[in-house]
Order: structure tokens, then sequence, then C-alpha cells
């Protein structure tokens, strides 16, 4: 027989759609290594349909180009695991989905190396009509789940990243 555990409340999920909501915003994300992660903690929030437009996993190049419009000559000269990459799926996701505020995640979690990218090396960027930034984190593996870990760091920062463009916002205001 299977025992289910209740996992502890996602805070930081929480703290962004209830910031979304008492600014009025919209957030869209952009997810390659994190495959979802982003949208899946959001939308496990009650109430956040009313600011979430849409979350896009963009795993493979192709459909990076297709789906968000990141030029190929970006992903040729810096690779997908690039913070030019990760400022183009933010902005491409934001231009798609119509929102105010996009973030994007684009990394290696392991188990290897790939692209000449060490396990570990993570771009978030956010997009916004008022704040832009991409942020590089080296998240170095440790024990247990590694790909789980860099998920869960790349994800939280992304969300963090959402408050950030949030707060500039309230501060033109």
């Amino acid at each position: 027989m299977e025992v289910l555990q209740i996992q502890r409340p996602d805070h930081l999920a929480e703290q962004t759609v209830q910031e979304l909501k008492q600014a009025g915003l919209q957030l869209a994300a952009a997810e390659s290594c994190t495959g979802g992660l982003i949208a899946a903690r959001i939308t496990s929030v009650s109430g956040a349909s009313g600011v979430f437009h849409c979350g896009m996993v963009t795993y493979s190049n192709d459909m990076k180009e297709k789906m968000l419009g990141v030029a190929h000559e970006t992903l040729e000269r810096f690779s997908a695991v690039s913070g030019e990459t990760a400022a183009e799926m933010a902005a491409g996701v934001r231009r798609f989905s119509g929102a105010d505020i996009a973030v994007a995640v684009t990394g290696n979690a392991g188990p290897e190396p790939s692209e000449g990218k060490p396990v570990g090396e993570v771009y978030v960027a956010v997009d916004s009509a008022w704040y832009r930034e991409t942020v590089r984190l080296d998240c170095p593996p440790l024990s247990g789940d590694v790909r789980q870990q860099i998920r869960m760091l790349a994800a939280d920062k992304a969300l963090l990243m959402a408050g950030q463009a949030i707060r500039k916002q309230e501060e033109r205001q």
C-alpha cells in the first residue's frame, strides 16, 4: 500500500500569484530544462488562472525557434544554454501570450555536460515592458537527485525574478 505524504505549500508560488493579483499583472513562462515546473508550481495555487497566461516547454532548439522566435543565429553562436537564448525565450513567450511579465529558463540539468556546458549552468530571464534581466546560475551538483535540485533552483529563481519585475512596476507608479 502506497502512503502519500502531504507536500509543504509552495510559498514562493503562492507569493508570486498573490503579488500578480495585487498588481493586476499576468505572467507567462518559457521553459527548457525545468520542463514545465514553473507552470506546474504556479497553477497549483488556487486563483492562478486569473494571472497566468501560459507556459511553453520548448526543449528542442527547433521548438525554441518555431514557438518562441529564438533566432537560429543565437542558438548557433551562443547555444541553447546561454543568456542570449534565455532572453529571447522570455521575449518570445511574452510576445506570443500578451502577458505583462514573462520568465524563461534554459540550462543543463545533467547528468552529463551538454553543448560544452557543465551540469548546473542555467540561465534565467525575465522580460516586461519596464524591466528585463538575465542571470546565470551555477548550481553545484549535490548528492541525490541532481536534476531535480537544479530544476527546483532554476524555477525558484524564475519566480523570484517575476517578483522583482512586479516590484519594479509598482515603483514606477
